[in-house]
């Protein structure tokens, strides 16, 4: 006959068995829940993603930029910038005067734009500037800085971009100044309009 001691030792059995079916059950229901919560997140992760990070072509629409507006894109985990210059952005940047403080006005030194870029726009479109504003001193981004004449930038300062880590100046085009820590002009990425207002970065006609 069992004394109630090893009575208790035996009912004790069976309760420890359930506990662990219902441990184990738990875990199971716990790690279905987290399976099925965690889909959205992965879905989220969508190949549009993924290959944005790996440098695939990046759609941009500027439908709403106005006249001496600019966006910010992205490409590469870089920024891109599109500039919509005005009819007096553009007159500046053909100017003989400014061209001389430039030091590539032509923009001669390969691999900074596509060849369709080699003009004094920099672009395919006189309009559109679309440039990496990433200096090409020390990998610092420059300020965009369109207004003319600022004090802290002197009077003959017609609109531009500048660095303000180390002071380097680009014009309007990308176009580095003389005489600056920069050695180059900003680097213009390989790009193609799809539609009016809309353009592909990353991609060319070539």
């Amino acid at each position: 006959m069992n004394s109630p001691a090893d009575q208790g030792t035996l009912d004790a059995a069976p309760d420890a068995d359930r506990r662990k079916l219902l441990t184990a059950a738990t875990g199971l229901v716990g790690a279905a829940g987290l399976a099925a919560a965690s889909l959205p997140f992965v879905a989220s992760m969508s190949p549009s993603e993924r290959a944005r990070a790996g440098g695939a072509p990046v759609d941009v629409d500027f439908a709403r930029l106005g006249p001496g507006e600019s966006l910010t894109g992205e490409w590469r985990g870089k920024p891109v910038w599109i500039l919509h210059r005005t009819g007096t952005m553009l007159r500046a940047l053909e100017s003989p005067a400014h061209r001389a403080k430039l030091a590539d006005p032509d923009s001669r030194v390969a691999n900074q734009q596509p060849p369709y870029a080699r003009n004094a726009f920099r672009s395919l479109k006189p309009e559109y500037l679309v440039l990496v504003p990433v200096c090409t001193h020390l990998g610092c981004v420059p300020t965009f800085r369109p207004e003319s004449a600022p004090p802290d930038l002197g009077p003959e300062w017609p609109g531009g971009y500048f660095c303000p880590c180390h002071g380097s100046k680009f014009d309007l085009a990308g176009r580095v100044y003389r005489n600056v820590p920069a050695p180059t002009n900003l680097v213009i990425p390989p790009h193609k309009y799809v539609t009016e207002t809309g353009v592909l970065i990353g991609e060319d006609t070539r």
